[in-house]
């Protein structure tokens, strides 16, 4: 009998997943158990269901049906289901088979699959779900191939299998149809899967944050509570929805209002339906409220009790039990410990938060994991005049997490921009997948708590990263994740993001009333990287229409990509605020394709008079929100380029000459800087060329969006001119996705071959390695010949090494090798470190050779201890390191720098997320600022990048298709002016984690 406390019970095949209604269910195998519920699932399926599983009339299932339906071996007979309760919503099967159709055992590589979907549940995507985790379970179990016959008029069916995106074979035999599938995963099977993730997963917080109903379950009686609290920010934000009051302390019926809704003491008394329930009751009392909201069919929960995880371990797995009783009745949770959510679309405005008062609706998406700083966030948008679209503060976010959110965000034709506050990143691997694709159509801006002590904020249970901040933060902005240090910050970002238009490039004109002002503008512009032109100083006399002026002549100057302007007040007179103001918006509106950014000193007013003023109109020649060489998309940086706008890629070279105004106040000004000083020789800026492929088109349901918002103001040059070179960075990113890169096919590549042996070495069958530990932490390091044949199989070629342990014998060895050589210790404290003499090179000779065999030995200790090898000399070159490590909490990731004790004293080392592309592979070697030296720095030769590229890319290869790869370290690779040579390596291997983002669809259990 197998039961989940069998040691042979598969649990951790078990997974909660999000289905296409937003709805969720639990995937997990059938065991003896299971026989009464099998027959009542079996009972509520339609008469026409049971025919297109058994092809005949089938009335009810006989007791060696149950039998084997409920017995597996979980190898070659196999069954899950999804449940909801407690009860079965669907099941699948699969049976191995031989070439015959015949029952077998391995090796036998293929299975018989069949589905059952209770009617009620056909149509949410139950089998779409089971088919996924079923094809993980028959290839963990060896089973590459799956077979199915389907009546034609099970037309559903049918397309669950075809639209899964695998290899597949169709044929007509005896009156049904015939379907083989090839489990291996494909680029469109995968692209399938997160495809149904995201629309599943948008779903459901589009139901959290859209219902039509609420219930507030804890209300006092009298004045005070946090359930009152609720009740009454969900009255007053003007609720469109039905709202009711849920009390249990309440006399019995169902009569009775509290705050001037009807009260009940339980959703049972309620006649209609409840979508979205508001728990503020005790902890303690939270399990009775969840199961009053599962059995009345509510859709989702915001658990604003505390007393979870964040208050130690009970309270940890009270929060564990909390997400499993709710996933059981198919419910979404946001908190527990939560803030609330703000949902500002007029047709639902909702408030189920404890902020009093709902912000304007705008275009800002906000998610906070803190309530502390949700609420100073909130503060600050609403004080600096921004709108937003939602609000959420998840608190211990156990359920749903900012994933889920992105996932919303990057389809709500109401959201441009997405403000992340986070503290932890509970999966960062999918964090860093869906923030690509979404700032591939909106910004993604990031402030993250807790960077440098390493401990993660009571009530987060995820996994903790190893690599530095600087690592984190470097691999965010490689997804398109405008990463900031503070919440103000995060404000001042989102702002300017929010209401205007991307810039074309770094070139900034800088005007206004202070000459002191100004430079500092200056200043900052060029510790930001930009490109400022010499500030325009207008004079302490300047009139709001001297600024208008100025600043139109500004924005249609083609050599400016975005302008700032400055203002103080003027001495003697009243602070310039609702003239200025309008002369501002006025000369915006006329070019609105160029962001502007406004410094004040001491003109608060100004800054309320900018952020009330209402969208401008576009002017004739196109949207604003638009940067040149972008795709039309949702978001920031939507529209095409305004006719007359820069030309793409303007900011390559340097700025045109002055014209206009402009020309006045630069004429004594020093010349503007010849641009960023870190690029490569070799690193070129991607081209701006359009393009509107599938990838990077906006969802379709865009409405059309004001072209320009208020004009962001900012008290200091740093902030405005911080958050101006984040748009310009960001825009840049943009441009660079317009071409993806691609994962190039090498055909010397032995997968097969690689898999086979990585099996044996895990199974301590073959070579030194022995059994590999079962935890990605503690891996393996594999003997040299083992390494370097794992690493041949990806055509990898370790330059080899012959062991000296006597003079004899390091003569030997260079016999073999052939003159001149080079003579090592490898010992681990003097491996790669040359610095302490522990290396000899050109020895041409047995002499040379026995001499600096004597001298290493006299140095450094006897030969026991030195761990001498021989090796062949290669070409001169440059010294580099190439590395891959599994982060717990980033995953794979790839990292390159130059060989010695310089970079790694200075970190200079760049990295990428595995699996890398084309593109990731030349920008990681152009990324580090020693760069200079692989491409003809002072004169010397440039070397073979194009080769170091293509390693690059071989070890991506290797660590992405093969998760038993923990570690490959590749130290040094001499890169020279033809070809390169590796001359040590080392790899660790441990058995993966059973399940990755590459597996099937599956919500995160803390």
């Amino acid at each position: 009998m197998r039961t989940p406390s069998d040691p042979s019970y598969p649990a951790h095949w078990e997974a909660d997943v999000v289905l296409r209604d937003g709805g969720t269910a639990r995937i997990r195998p059938i065991t003896t158990e299971d026989a009464g519920r099998l027959v009542s699932f079996y009972e509520q399926v339609s008469d026409q269901s049971k025919y297109y599983r058994f092809f005949a009339p089938y009335p009810r299932l006989s007791a060696k049906d149950v039998h084997r339906f409920t017995h597996h071996d979980y190898v070659d007979r196999v069954g899950l289901a999804a449940t909801v309760g407690d009860e079965f919503i669907a099941t699948v099967r699969y049976d191995r088979i031989d070439a015959t159709g015949r029952p077998a055992t391995g090796p036998a590589d293929e299975a018989e699959v069949a589905f059952l979907v209770q009617d009620a549940h056909q149509g949410r995507g139950v089998a779409s779900a089971l088919l996924e985790h079923i094809g993980a379970v028959a290839r963990e179990r060896g089973i590459r191939r799956f077979a199915a016959e389907v009546l034609p008029a099970n037309t559903k069916m049918i397309k669950v299998f075809t639209d899964a995106g695998y290899t597949q074979k169709r044929s007509f035999e005896d009156g049904s149809v015939h379907l083989t599938l090839d489990l291996e995963p494909t680029a469109e099977s995968l692209a399938v899967q997160r495809a149904r993730e995201q629309r599943a997963e948008a779903r459901s917080v589009q139901r959290l944050l859209s219902p039509r109903s609420v219930a507030v379950i804890g209300v006092s009686r009298t004045e005070g509570g946090v359930g009152r609290a609720a009740l009454g920010n969900l009255l007053d934000s003007g609720f469109t929805g039905t709202v009711h009051a849920v009390n249990a302390a309440l006399p019995d019926g169902t009569g009775g209002t509290l705050a001037g809704v009807p009260a009940y003491r339980s959703l049972a008394g309620l006649d209609g339906p409840v979508d979205l329930a508001v728990v503020a009751v005790p902890a303690e009392r939270v399990p009775e409220a969840v199961a009053d909201c599962g059995e009345h069919g509510v859709q989702g929960l915001v658990v604003l009790s505390a007393g979870y995880a964040e208050s130690g371990p009970a309270g940890l797995e009270r929060q564990r039990e909390l997400v499993r009783q709710a996933r059981s009745y198919g419910m979404r949770l946001i908190g527990p410990n939560a803030f609330g959510v703000i949902n500002t679309d007029p047709e639902v405005r909702l408030n189920a938060s404890l902020a009093p008062g709902s912000p304007e609706a705008g275009r800002i998406g906000l998610f906070a994991q803190s309530g502390a700083i949700g609420i100073a966030l909130l503060a600050g948008l609403v004080r600096r005049g921004a709108g937003l679209s939602s609000f959420i503060s998840a608190g211990n976010r156990a359920d749903v997490s900012g994933n889920d959110f992105l996932q919303y965000w990057y389809e709500d034709p109401a959201t441009d921009v997405a403000l992340l506050y986070l503290e932890t990143l509970g999966n960062p691997r999918k964090f860093t997948r869906l923030a690509r694709r979404t700032a591939a159509v909106k910004p993604v801006v990031v402030a993250k708590g807790g960077r440098h002590s390493g401990v993660s904020p009571a009530g987060h249970t995820v996994p903790e990263t190893r690599l530095p901040d600087a690592t984190v933060s470097e691999l965010l902005r490689q997804a398109g994740v405008i990463r900031v240090d503070t919440v103000t910050e995060l404000v001042d970002v989102g702002l300017l993001l929010a209401d205007q238009p991307l810039p074309a490039g770094p070139r900034v004109a800088i005007l206004g009333n202070s000459e002191s002002l100004g430079l500092l503008s200056y200043d900052a512009c060029l510790t930001e990287r930009l490109r400022p032109h010499a500030p325009l100083d207008l004079t302490t006399a300047a009139a709001p229409e001297d600024f208008r002026a100025a600043l139109g002549a500004a924005l249609r100057d083609p050599g400016n990509d975005a302008v700032i302007v400055t203002a103080i007040p003027s001495v003697g007179e009243s602070t310039l605020t609702e003239d200025l103001a309008e002369a501002l918006r006025a000369a915006a509106a006329e070019a609105p394709a160029k962001p502007v950014a406004v410094v004040h000193v001491e003109l608060g007013d100004l800054a309320e008079a900018l952020s009330t003023a209402a969208s401008t109109t576009a002017a004739a020649g196109g949207e604003a929100g638009a940067v040149a060489g972008l795709p039309a998309t949702a978001g920031t940086g939507t529209a095409g380029p305004a006719a007359g706008g820069p030309a793409p890629g303007a900011q390559a070279g340097p700025g045109p000459a002055a014209t206009g105004t402009q020309a006045a106040g630069r004429a004594a000004a020093s010349p503007a800087p010849a641009g960023p000083a870190h690029a490569a020789p070799s690193a070129p800026a991607p081209a701006r060329t359009p393009a509107h492929t599938p990838g990077n088109a906006a969802p379709s349901a865009e409405p059309a969006r004001p072209p320009r918002g208020p004009i962001p103001a900012y008290p200091s040059p740093e902030r405005a001119v911080r958050a101006l070179a984040e748009a310009v960075r960001y825009a840049e990113w943009r441009c660079g996705t317009v071409v993806s890169g691609q994962v190039p096919e090498y055909e010397d590549i032995d997968t097969a071959g690689a898999a086979a042996q990585l099996e044996a070495l895990l199974a301590g069958t073959d070579g030194d390695a022995g059994t590999a530990p079962a935890d990605a932490d503690a891996g393996t390091t594999l003997a040299d010949a083992d390494a370097h044949a794992l690493l041949a199989r990806y055509g990898i070629r370790v330059l080899p090494t012959l062991p000296a342990p006597t003079p004899d014998a390091a003569a030997g060895a260079a016999a073999r090798l052939g003159y001149p050589v080079a003579l090592k210790t490898t010992a681990p404290h003097l491996r790669h470190r040359a610095d302490l003499g522990g290396v000899r090179l050109e020895l041409a000779n047995e002499q040379e050779l026995r001499r600096a065999y004597g001298e290493l030995t006299e140095l450094l200790g006897k030969p026991a201890e030195l761990l001498p090898v021989v090796q062949a000399m290669v070409p001169r070159g440059v010294d580099t390191v190439v590395r891959s490590v599994i982060d717990p909490a980033v995953g794979a990731v790839l990292s390159f720098g130059l060989a010695g004790v310089a970079s790694e004293l200075l970190g200079d080392t760049a990295h990428r997320l595995v699996p890398a592309t084309d593109r990731d592979a030349a920008a990681l070697v152009r990324s580090i600022r020693t760069a200079p030296l692989l491409f003809g720095w002072r004169g010397s030769a440039p070397v073979d990048t194009p080769a170091l590229e293509e390693l690059l890319l071989r070890v991506s290869r290797l660590v992405d298709e093969h998760p038993e790869v923990a570690g490959v370290s590749l130290e040094p690779v001499v890169v020279a002016t033809e070809g390169l040579s590796v001359l040590s390596a080392q790899v660790r291997i441990a058995r993966p984690p059973v399940r990755t983002d590459l597996g099937p669809r599956t919500l995160p259990s803390y």
